[in-house]
């Protein structure tokens, strides 16, 4: 299997990704050629060898003829969709951008499709998560790994104002995921950077076992006081050394309550889901004398655990709580797109050995289609469903 490792110890950008890339061997050339099946004017790509702290590497610098443009999320996947990139390139692209307005929407307090992207909806933003997403295809790559996340400190200057860094945008993007700080005061990873690992990348830490044939070092434009640089190692994994359905561990936190207003666990579920944790769920269960209460289960990765019982703590009544590690064993997950009668649609697919075992419409979507169109939700699940298995062969 061909895996890919980024070592992320001066951050992570998207034109840092499409650096490392061509530096390790993606002729820049293969790289316009996908790029221009967006069938987007306004645009150049060139690449430059530079020197970071002594060591050579390669930057990728997207020209444009003009700068500003601010997009909705239905522009950017306009964009894509109308393209003649393969689909599961279109899919993976538009699952990025579907999250990077998510979290836009959420920090800035609007609806998904009235977020503008100001900085995230220029060209080379665009440029970017596509750019990152064909390249490592071109290179062969079938899995994707990388280290903990340097992210800097400080503070940076946005359309929005003086953000602290990391930017908020990034900070969400990056929970779940092990981060740190050297206290290099400059932002070291930026949201697009943050929102493509985050989909690219199967886990984080170590780099696996593997023989490495190719490196390459995508370079930042800001000089600092460490290398600038983001280093990609591209090589074969024993197929017994990487699993087909991803593997890692998280963490059950539990406890039970019997004296708190049970309207209150809407409110801490939210809470939960907005610190990291995976997945919140609740068991009636009786305790000591026959007493009814509620299990309050929670599974988090271990990186936010104490975030995670803070929670529990402060907004619950309880006074302990329970926590056990897991291993678990997950079915790859992508976002796909179908066509349905009610428009686009997008659809959860798992895979294991690259064959697809489940296909899932995503609710919000079908609800969203079944108002616009007036017609009954099952409807639009069925029909999307009826998509997603056709397409996949199920």
């Amino acid at each position: 299997m061909t895996v890919a490792y980024f070592d992320c110890f001066a951050g992570i950008s998207g034109d840092m990704i499409l650096g490392a890339l061509v530096d390790a061997g993606l002729p820049l050339s293969d790289l316009k050629a996908e790029l221009a099946k967006l069938r987007l004017q306004g645009f150049s790509l060139r690449a430059e060898r530079v020197s970071r702290q002594g060591i050579f590497g390669t930057q990728v610098i997207v020209e444009t003829e003009a700068s500003g443009t601010e997009r909705h999320l239905a522009d950017l996947t306009g964009i894509v969709e109308g393209s003649t990139l393969s689909g599961h390139i279109k899919a993976s692209c538009i699952r990025v951008f579907r999250d990077l307005a998510g979290i836009e929407a959420r920090i800035h307090g609007q609806e998904i499709g009235q977020v503008h992207f100001h900085e995230l909806g220029g060209i080379d933003t665009i440029v970017d998560v596509v750019g990152a997403v064909v390249g490592l295809e071109r290179l062969g790559v079938e899995r994707v790994y990388a280290s903990k996340i340097h992210i800097g400190s400080g503070t940076v200057m946005t359309r929005h104002g003086l953000l602290p860094v990391p930017a908020p945008a990034t900070a969400e993007l990056l929970k779940g995921i092990p981060v740190y700080s050297t206290g290099i005061e400059a932002e070291l990873a930026t949201p697009t950077g943050a929102a493509l690992i985050k989909h690219l990348a199967s886990g984080f830490g170590a780099m696996p076992a593997m023989v490495v044939r190719a490196l390459g070092y995508g370079a930042g434009s800001k000089d600092l006081p460490i290398a600038n640089l983001l280093r990609l190692a591209v090589g074969r994994a024993e197929d017994s050394q990487v699993n087909d359905d991803a593997s890692d561990r998280v963490v059950l936190l539990e406890t039970n309550i019997d004296d708190m207003n049970p309207e209150f666990f809407d409110h801490v579920h939210e809470q939960l889901l907005k610190r990291g944790a995976l997945d919140v769920f609740l068991t009636p269960v009786f305790m000591k004398k026959n007493r009814p209460a509620t299990q309050l289960s929670v599974l988090a990765p271990a990186a936010v655990v104490d975030v995670v019982m803070n929670v529990i703590f402060s907004e619950t009544t309880t006074i302990g709580i329970r926590h056990l590690e897991w291993q678990r064993r997950k079915l790859q997950r992508e976002i796909a797109v179908v066509a349905t009668p009610f428009g686009d649609i997008a659809v959860k697919v798992g895979r294991s050995n690259e064959r697809v075992l489940t296909v899932a419409p995503e609710y919000d979507a079908c609800k969203a289609a079944a108002q616009k169109h007036n017609v009954p939700l099952k409807v639009v699940y069925d029909k999307a469903k009826q998509a997603a298995m056709e397409r996949f062969g199920i």
